[in-house]
């Protein structure tokens, strides 16, 4: 059965001060946050949870604003640990202007302990420590005031067993030797999260189907979507509720030349052509006019037998490192990845072989495969 939480609720900035000074001489601080992001880009944050073993500290960002002294702890030398940190590492940075480090994301460590590249909290928790947490706040209104008992309950286990979790992975992550390659992984999602709106331009890439428009349409579709992540950045609303993938991808295939021709592809809609019309159609002709020497040559198609054959052969080099070191191997590598890499090696490319511990034990492998189709 669950634990009852020492459960301390932070509204003013005296009360977080003083709470941080309580923390900051912990080696080791649970942190976990809830949030709404329904209808925005960045996620509206509605509680921010701290741990280091005593007290679960709730703090209420909706009644006070982030202080130096809490700047100070989340930045100090104790270890962070957060569980699938990703949105969370974005709330930090939207509301205390900094990212928690040195950071350890446990859905990172376990994916290095066994098969589940993702394992979810409440999973976790039960496997390393053997309880089951009440599932019916996942879905909580957390912005509403005053919380609930179960709310706060549900908020602060968040946190105190997260420090339980890590007191049992990171022997086990030792006795593996892999503790290494958890802090390289982390101190790589930090680095991604700080160059969020530099990689704007490379969410084209994402698309499946992108190896069935040629260079030109390529670029277009590069040059919109890269424009609308900076407008839903800047409007603060969900990229989707913008421009859809999809429908940038239809306008890139199209390559419309005027008003009339974007609203003949299928979801244009006549108020998005007042308000975007003039800057998507900018972007086309944009493209279209591109010295094709400074194009980028459209992606190669997946279906082709040489790619498919070389992909076969990376991927078997990939699942066999995998299944020695006992986990998933899109934890060694990603598709998109094996793919990048099919690509320049077909077009005598630069390799971009994996870094860090992954180049160590595969690029052997991977330069072999390839070199096979030399």
């Amino acid at each position: 059965m669950p634990v009852s939480p020492d459960i301390r609720w932070i509204d003013n900035g005296d009360a977080l001060d003083e709470a941080c000074v309580a923390l900051q001489d912990a080696p080791v601080l649970a942190l976990d946050t809830e949030f709404f992001r329904e209808k925005t880009f960045h996620p509206v944050p509605a509680l921010i949870q701290i741990c280091a073993g005593g007290p679960a500290y709730l703090i209420d960002p909706l009644a006070v604003e982030c202080t130096d002294a809490l700047r100070a702890l989340l930045t100090n030398d104790a270890l962070k640990l957060l569980h699938a940190s990703s949105e969370d590492l974005e709330v930090f940075a939207h509301w205390a202007g900094v990212l928690p480090s040195p950071l350890v994301d446990t859905q990172v460590a376990q994916s290095l302990l066994g098969e589940d590249a993702a394992m979810g909290y409440q999973r976790l928790v039960e496997h390393w420590v053997g309880e089951t947490l009440p599932k019916e706040e996942t879905r909580s209104n957390w912005l509403e005031r005053p919380l609930s008992d179960s709310q706060l309950s549900y908020a602060a286990l968040d946190v105190v067993y997260l420090l339980e979790v890590w007191q049992r992975q990171e022997p086990a992550l030792v006795d593996l030797r892999r503790i290494d390659w958890v802090m390289q992984d982390c101190a790589e999602i930090l680095e991604q999260s700080e160059r969020s709106t530099a990689s704007d331009g490379q969410w084209y890439l994402r698309h499946r189907q992108l190896w069935r428009l040629n260079p030109r349409q390529v670029d277009a579709y590069r040059l919109m979507t890269t424009w609308r992540e900076g407008e839903a950045r800047q409007r603060n609303l969900p990229r989707g509720w913008v421009m859809q993938d999809k429908l940038l991808y239809a306008i890139a295939e199209r390559m419309p030349e005027n008003r009339y021709e974007l609203a003949e592809v299928d979801g244009v809609k006549p108020t998005m052509i007042k308000r975007d019309g003039d800057s998507l159609l900018a972007m086309v002709k944009q493209a279209q006019h591109q010295d094709a020497a400074n194009l980028l040559p459209a992606p190669l198609s997946p279906a082709l037998p040489p790619f498919k054959k070389r992909l076969k052969a990376l991927k078997q080099v990939v699942n066999g490192e995998a299944q020695q070191l006992g986990i998933a191997p899109e934890v060694l590598m990603r598709r998109r990845d094996l793919e990048a890499l099919v690509t320049a090696d077909m077009r005598n490319e630069p390799l971009s072989l994996p870094e860090g511990w992954r180049g160590e034990l595969l690029n052997t492998g991977l330069e072999d495969a390839l070199k096979a189709f030399s």
